[in-house]
């Protein structure tokens, strides 16, 4: 699936093909949620890097976050650098991918049929989870990835 996405204030706009593009992930970790989040969280999809499309680059910043050994990220959060939109990630350990950020994408977005709700154990307690009844819950990293879930839900496109 196609996907076209901006920041806020339209420096920067992207393409990129996905084939992960349902947002069924939530990340309460706190990286996601201080750089990202909306609603104590963030939403991830998976695309592929060799179609990521720019316009706009030179109003780009990057954000590699500070873990909690004190080394950086190998992460790069790629953000506007005008209005501050968390546009996408991609990490060399996996250079094949990005992660676009679903709230920077313009495109329609398929409804997730279900939830994973992952790093709550980094939730601070004023974030309240909306978890449904078939949503999967994990304290750190789930046990599948973007991938796999959407195999497995018959949802690659």
């Amino acid at each position: 699936m196609q996907l076209e996405g901006s920041c806020h204030c339209g420096a920067v706009r992207f393409s990129v093909e996905s084939h992960e593009p349902v947002p069924f992930m939530r990340c309460y970790c706190s990286i996601c949620r201080k750089t990202a989040g909306t609603g104590g969280y963030a939403v991830n999809l998976g695309a592929d890097n060799a179609t990521l499309q720019v316009q706009g680059r030179e109003h780009l910043s990057v954000y590699r976050a500070r873990m909690e050994d004190g080394s950086r990220s190998s992460g790069e959060r790629h953000f506007c650098k005008h209005c501050g939109t968390a546009l996408w990630l991609w990490d060399p350990r996996w250079p094949a991918l990005v992660h676009p950020h679903a709230g920077a994408i313009d495109t329609p977005l398929p409804e997730a049929p279900l939830l994973t709700h992952m790093m709550l154990g980094s939730r601070p307690a004023w974030v309240q989870v909306q978890a449904g009844p078939k949503d999967a819950t994990f304290d750190s990293y789930p046990d599948e990835s973007l991938a796999e879930w959407h195999r497995r839900h018959g949802l690659m496109r």
